[in-house]
């Protein structure tokens, strides 16, 4: 059993509580969402490349970046840049944002004391069904993003994009991947929490109580986390993320179920895994950004005083 968090009194009754303080939390984890996915869009254009045209992007991850910039030229790599960072900082926002309420929410329902026993069970329960209702914000954006990718005359940005989708295919456009965004998502979310918090319960069993840590170091402590964490999500959620660059790349017809099962059984196991060695280092590179960021901007916001159930929460 993990050994409860005590904190200032003080610094307690000063910090914001109820709508205030979750309000924080969603905007620490916008801001970080949308930065770090932001940032790794040059390796998610490579990525979703390697899925869609294994034929031609199929030398390695370096190989490809070169194919890109000798075809596309260097701006290539920037493609879907907007609806990248737009669309994961409202993920962000919902995905931080709600994993802290609802972690309150589950313990208030089963006990504090509960819950720091079963507190795998409170990780993997609030995160997914964060991630759920996140994911209904992502999921227009996500779908712009990648046809841009993937069809790069198919509309000169975020807005143009988005626009073409909807006047074509209507709101049914942009969800016509939700299935395999869930399933990639939800299972990646979980992973990434839970790998997290455990990871980090551990770290500090070996290197000591965080309330003695300074900040450099807890900084440490939670980049080497999410990276554990990253790589984790990264293979969980894989086949998924695949399906997804595929089910998007053009309209299609026939219900979404049957085209994934088809997508599935023509692409095969190792197919399912195309692209997972940038995947790999993009996720392990992007969640590690994001727990510090999350981290240092709770602290900048005074949302630091959300409900703890082991030595591994509150980031």
């Amino acid at each position: 059993m993990a050994t409860p968090v005590l904190k200032d009194p003080q610094a307690i009754a000063m910090a914001p509580t109820g709508a205030a303080l979750y309000a924080r939390f969603a905007l620490a984890g916008a801001i970080s969402c949308g930065v770090t996915h932001g940032s790794m869009t040059p390796i998610d254009v490579v990525k979703t490349r390697m899925q869609l045209e294994p034929g031609i992007y199929n030398k390695g991850m370096a190989a490809s970046f070169r194919q890109v910039i000798k075809a596309e030229g260097p701006r290539a790599l920037l493609t879907g840049f907007g609806p990248t960072f737009i669309g994961y900082f409202f993920q962000g926002a919902g995905k931080f944002g709600g994993y802290e309420l609802w972690k309150k929410i589950l313990i208030d329902q089963v006990g504090y004391d509960k819950a720091v026993q079963n507190r795998t069970a409170i990780y993997l329960g609030a995160s997914g069904v964060a991630e759920f209702f996140a994911d209904v914000m992502l999921c227009p954006l996500e779908a712009t993003r990648i046809r841009l990718v993937s069809q790069p005359t198919f509309a000169t940005g975020l807005v143009s994009g988005f626009s073409r989708i909807l006047r074509e295919e209507g709101v049914r456009g942009f969800y016509s991947g939700f299935g395999p965004i869930v399933f990639k998502q939800v299972p990646y979310t979980m992973a990434k929490f839970v790998v997290f918090e455990h990871a980090t319960e551990q770290i500090l069993k070996r290197v000591g109580p965080k309330e003695n840590l300074s900040s450099g170091a807890m900084t440490n402590v939670n980049l080497v986390a999410g990276l554990i964490a990253g790589a984790a999500a990264a293979v969980v959620s894989q086949p998924a993320d695949t399906l997804l660059s595929k089910i998007n790349k053009t309209s299609g017809t026939g219900s979404v179920m049957a085209r994934l099962m088809g997508l599935g059984k023509e692409l095969g196991f190792r197919g399912l895994f195309l692209g997972l060695g940038p995947r790999v280092l993009m996720v392990g590179t992007l969640t590690s950004m994001q727990f510090v960021t999350y981290g240092e901007l709770k602290k900048a916001f005074g949302a630091t005083n959300g409900v703890e159930i082991g030595e591994g929460s509150g980031h």
